[in-house]
């Protein structure tokens, strides 16, 4: 039995697809046009990768969509089609750039100012500890600045990873 078609509609792509949010940093940056390596290690019609600038933990990226939804149902079919794959191709480069055995992937924006729909691909070594697995891998996000990765390393960072996902 074939499966059911959803309406193109239903996917968000009668949707304009460069719909940008004016009050939003991620519909901002999109919006700049030239973008340091942090804030744009891939960047496709649908998807921008970027460095977490309140990271910690070397190679924390966030994906976002190059328009502004806030869910995941908002996508359009060819954004979402295009998820997996990029979503593994990133994987695939952290594994190589950081050494890493798995990636975290996980997907909230509900923070305030952070609506913006974006996805953590979160790299965990064999090393990783124990106390920072799972929910708690979060504790590498801090609003401490003096903590943070410097741009300079998430500038270098970025570049060693664009080399595998170019």
């Amino acid at each position: 039995m074939a499966a059911a078609r959803i309406p193109e509609t239903l996917y968000g792509a009668m949707m304009d697809s460069t719909a940008l949010a004016s009050d939003c940093l991620p519909c901002e940056q999109e919006a700049a046009g030239a973008l340091p390596p942090r804030e744009d290690i891939l960047h496709t019609d649908h998807w921008r990768v970027v460095h977490a600038f309140n990271s910690t933990l070397p190679g924390w990226l966030v994906v976002l969509p190059t328009r502004h939804v806030t869910s995941l149902a908002d996508l359009t079919l060819e954004a979402a089609t295009e998820l997996g794959p990029l979503i593994r191709r990133l994987s695939l480069a952290l594994r190589k750039v950081r050494g890493c055995e798995k990636t975290y992937l996980m997907q909230f924006s509900e923070a305030v100012g952070f609506a913006h729909l974006h996805l953590h691909l979160v790299p965990v070594s064999a090393d990783h500890p124990d106390e920072a697995r799972g929910p708690a891998v979060f504790r590498y996000l801090t609003q401490n600045e003096e903590q943070w990765l410097s741009e300079t390393e998430r500038d270098s960072l970025a570049l060693a990873l664009r080399a595998y996902v170019r």
